[in-house]
């Protein structure tokens, strides 16, 4: 158990066997106690640790809760490392420590390296968290960079914080938008062979297709223009959807992105899962025809809406089939958790998904849907105006290569994905402070370059076993030791909060105090057994802050 997390069950044990002790002498049923609360108080200079447990729990004692407070203090037993206990305000008990409990976070850094902050919260439970999906109908789009950043990032968390993750990419191959394409790429290969041909209204206008329709014309020829209309848009969209899908797993492994499984919609019809989903719903009374389509109830289970499941002309909508993907992740390959990430356009669809969930029998509370906002792109100063269908965006691919994916990744995790991002291309190249994943990852390389410095005239990190860490003695030393204290529980909370963004935070965190610290305490020059002892400090920082940009999928450069 890292120290950290032993101080908190031993101040939480102490606080029960307090409470416990007046309880008992005041002939109070022990089965009515709170279960005792730790957070870090805001200004820090009340300790490092406070509950508000005798304000929780006066009712229950008959005391007030200052009274109270001062009763549990009194019969607090011995904690190792808590130096002292004050009680503030109405009734607040604060904790400072001893600070010498941080060497011990030095020697579990140094023992542990690339595995400090792995845990056990998940306890292997199945997970599978489904991010981009993108309809294969085109380039990948900002928001798709975006989804593809938290997602990643939210797995890698979970990973290191004991789950068993799986990536998935759902691949809408089926239904009304790839009719669109087929019959959108059908126009532009007319077009390019001197037919006369347009572009469907609510079809795809954008020049990549023509660029496709210009490459299968290289590969293929004129062969199309034998077929039907029909067979003709079939072909073209099937060659074109593999184009582009092979073209998603390669620019998706350039941003850093390796799925785990890719998941075609097409399979649910082949299988027969979507009408055996839509017969379960009939079978159990869950439908009704109205219009000469069949809807499913979904306000029978909460959402805000019904639903329609098969069209008039009979053709299943992609709710139908999205209900058939989710009951295959549940029911087919057992995932404890399911995690979609959607844009926020898609908020109306959660109720009923979660509704139709309960439907078929599966608890809904194990499918969480995470919604993303826009993304604005900012240029020279000023917002560019975009869209996919009209051909004038930026893509994925188009960002990764004009900053580069550390940059892309770094920032779109920055903040929580229910607020609105603005993606500044000038700052994301920009070598300065100001630049939030230059400014983490020059922290690393400084203290590389101090280490190869200290290397050059013979002075290397000695073993911790050989070091006196009581050297470690200044402000700046503990605020450093404390933020590595803290990195297991960020891990922890990122994970059970599904807060990747909390990640970016950490590591700025960690670079400002690392800044901090090299302003006020020189390394190399200092009395020998300072030196050394900073030599593991501050090794020990980079070992962390390279743990935390490899969870983020960003790398730690040795040199800048």
């Amino acid at each position: 158990m890292y120290s950290i997390f032993k101080i908190h069950k031993d101040i939480k044990n102490a606080i029960k066997a307090s409470l416990e002790k007046i309880a008992l002498e005041s002939g109070i049923d022990l089965e009515g106690l709170p279960v005792p609360e730790l957070e870090v108080p805001k200004d820090r200079s009340f300790g490092d640790y406070a509950t508000n447990v005798a304000m929780t729990s006066s009712k229950i004692f008959g005391k007030k809760p200052r009274e109270l407070a001062e009763l549990i203090v009194s019969n607090f037993p011995e904690v190792r490392y808590v130096s002292s206990i004050e009680i503030a305000g109405p009734g607040f008990i604060n904790f400072k420590l001893d600070k010498t409990w941080l060497y011990d976070v030095l020697r579990e850094i140094s023992s542990m390296g690339q595995d400090y902050g792995n845990l056990d919260v998940g306890k292997g439970e199945r997970v599978q968290i489904e991010f981009v999906s993108a309809n294969p109908t085109g380039p990948m789009h900002l928001g798709n960079a975006r989804g593809g950043a938290i997602g990643d990032v939210l797995a890698s968390i979970m990973q290191k914080a004991g789950y068993y993750v799986e990536r998935e990419f759902y691949i809408n191959d089926a239904g009304n938008q790839v009719e669109k394409f087929g019959a959108s790429l059908e126009a532009r290969y007319l077009q390019l062979l001197g037919r006369d041909a347009k572009v469907p209204e609510d079809g795809y206008h954008g020049e990549d297709l023509v660029d496709l329709m210009r490459e299968y014309i290289e590969e293929k020829g004129e062969s199309a223009l034998a077929l039907s209309s029909e067979d003709r848009q079939r072909v073209l969209r099937e060659w074109a959807l593999e184009k582009n899908i092979n073209r998603m797993h390669e620019d998706l492994e350039a941003y850093g992105i390796h799925y785990d499984v890719w998941f075609r919609e097409s399979s649910l019809y082949e299988s027969g899962e979507v009408d055996t989903v839509i017969s379960e719903l009939k079978a159990n009374g869950y439908t009704y025809d109205k219009d000469g389509a069949l809807w499913f109830k979904a306000t029978e289970f909460g959402a805000d809406k019904d639903d329609v499941l098969v069209r008039a002309n009979g053709i299943p909508t992609y709710f139908a089939s999205d209900i058939a993907y989710h009951r295959n992740k549940f029911v087919e390959r057992g995932f404890d958790r399911v995690i979609d990430i959607w844009g926020a356009d898609h908020a109306g669809h959660v109720g009923r998904m979660k509704a139709a969930m309960k439907a078929l029998g599966i608890e809904p509370d194990r499918l969480t849907v995470i919604l993303m906002q826009l993304v604005r792109l900012k240029m020279g100063g000023e917002f560019a105006r975009m869209s996919k269908r009209k051909g004038n965006m930026v893509t994925l691919r188009d960002l990764v290569d004009a900053v580069g994916r550390d940059a892309v990744r770094f920032l779109f995790n920055m903040r929580s994905s229910d607020s609105q991002f603005e993606f500044d291309m000038d700052l994301a190249i920009r070598e300065s402070s100001e630049n939030p994943v230059f400014y983490a990852q020059y922290a690393h390389a400084r203290i590389c370059s101090i280490l190869r410095n200290a290397e050059s005239i013979g002075i290397t990190v000695p073993d911790i076993d050989d070091v006196d860490l009581y050297h470690l003695n200044k402000d700046e030393e503990f605020s450093l030791m404390e933020k590595l204290a803290s990195y297991p529980e960020e891990i922890g909370q990122a994970a059970l909060r599904l807060e990747p963004y909390r990640l970016t935070h950490y590591a700025l965190d960690l670079a400002t105090l690392f800044h901090s610290f090299y302003t006020v305490c020189r390394v190399i020059g200092e009395e020998e057994g300072v030196m050394k002892a900073r030599l593991v400090l501050i090794d020990s920082t980079r070992k962390v802050l390279a743990n935390a940009l490899a969870v983020l999928g960003v790398s730690a450069p040795e040199k800048m």
